[in-house]
């Protein structure tokens, strides 16, 4: 992720001055244990499955990647000339750490990894994806997920 600092003018002075909104609603609530709850990740790092539709400048829906789909077949379609793929191309695991949560799992420390994970295009403004957050939504239900990583990249 590159620094505010690092970045040109006027892109530099366009990504402070963005607007931040606030939305209506309570998001937090109490789940079960730890150890029985099933998760999911859904990450801004633009991921798709190969053979996927690219992402868009200022997509708001997102690709589904199934938690079985080999680690070659999952790419990145960022669009940013300003986002640094350095770590994805090295390991995958720091924009969707699926082997840590099944390590985690293993264990015992949660309780299982959902059967899918989720990616959406970052630098997106959240209005617009608030229909597609809703969507996804209903699938993570459907899938019994009860608790979501969010991974923000």
């Amino acid at each position: 992720m590159a620094r505010l600092s690092d970045i040109v003018e006027p892109m530099r002075t366009r990504i402070a001055e963005l607007d931040c909104p606030t939305f209506d609603t309570e998001p937090w609530v109490t789940g079960p244990p730890l150890n029985e709850r099933r998760i999911a990740m859904v990450s801004s790092a633009g991921l798709l499955r190969r053979g996927d539709k690219g992402f868009r400048a200022g997509a708001d829906d997102y690709r589904e990647i199934g938690d079985d789909v080999a680690d070659r077949d999952i790419l990145m379609s960022h669009i940013s000339v300003n986002y640094d793929r350095t770590g994805f191309q090295q390991d995958l695991n720091l924009v969707l750490p699926r082997q840590l949560m099944h390590r985690l799992a293993e264990e015992g420390t949660i309780g299982s990894v959902a059967s899918a994970h989720y990616a959406f295009m970052g630098a997106t403004d959240p209005r617009e994806m608030e229909p597609s957050a809703h969507e996804l939504a209903n699938k993570l239900k459907a899938d019994n997920v009860d608790s979501v990583v969010l991974i923000p990249v």
